[in-house]
This record gives C-alpha cells, sequence and structure tokens, in this order.
C-alpha cells in the first residue's frame, strides 16, 4: 500500500474536536503533524510540514477555513482537503468544493462516521493519483 505514512494537519479551534480527529487519523495510520486553533497558525504548519492531507474547519478565528482553503490550493493544488462545519450551510459547503476541497464533514457527525468518511475520502484520492500516475 502506501510507503510512508500520510501526513495530516488538524485545523480547527475546538480543542476536543482536534483530538478526536487525531484519534481517528493515528487508527487509520497516519502521522498527525500539526494541529491548528486558528487559520493562520494552520497556513503557517502547512507551510512548514507540507502535508498530504488537511482537516479544516470553516469557521475559525484570524482567517476562516475558506480562506486558508485558498492559500492552500494555491500552494498545492493536489492537497486533499476536507472541511469541517458545524452549520449546513449549502452555500459555504458548495464554495469550498468548487475551491478544491474533495469532502465536507458535519461537526455532530458520529465518531464511527466520521472515521468512515475520511477513509472512504483519503481511498477515493489515491485512487485517483495512482491512477493519473500511471496513466
Amino acid at each position: 500500500m502506501e510507503k510512508h505514512k500520510v501526513k495530516v494537519l488538524i485545523a480547527d479551534d475546538e480543542e476536543h474536536i482536534r483530538s478526536l480527529l487525531h484519534l481517528i487519523f493515528t487508527a487509520l495510520g497516519a502521522e498527525v503533524v500539526g494541529e491548528a486553533s486558528d487559520g493562520e497558525q494552520a497556513i503557517s504548519l502547512y507551510k512548514q510540514h507540507h502535508p498530504d492531507m488537511v482537516m479544516l474547519d470553516i469557521n475559525m478565528p484570524k482567517l476562516d477555513g475558506v480562506h486558508v482553503l485558498k492559500q492552500i490550493m494555491q500552494i498545492n493544488p493536489q492537497t486533499l482537503v476536507i472541511m469541517l462545519t458545524s452549520l449546513n450551510a449549502i452555500t459555504v459547503v458548495r464554495e469550498c468544493i468548487d475551491l478544491g476541497a474533495r469532502n465536507y464533514i458535519l461537526k455532530n457527525t458520529t465518531a464511527t462516521e466520521l472515521h468512515q468518511a475520511i477513509s472512504e475520502t483519503w481511498g477515493e484520492y489515491m485512487q485517483e493519483i495512482n491512477a493519473s500516475v500511471s496513466s
């Protein structure tokens, strides 16, 4: 399967959400390379660690997730970004998908559903990467 551990950045202003995501990514065999509590810190850690995947909260202090997503996509549009939101605002979600986010997950999702959604999104992403490399 993977030769290296998937490097993940978690960006959410709620510590308990970051802790839960950290546990899920560790269980999936990924390496959490950074945890950000605001948008500015997320960009800084992204530039420092160049993660393969970013879990990004839409509503964060200093810089919201939409602006962080735009900057990440400018740096590396191949980054897998999954948005987290407590709001089911379809216009914001659609904007994030249009900007390059691969999926979005509501924060009230159970830990089991969260684990499954992350795993499925990663699997689809890797299939696309492998297909583009082999063609």
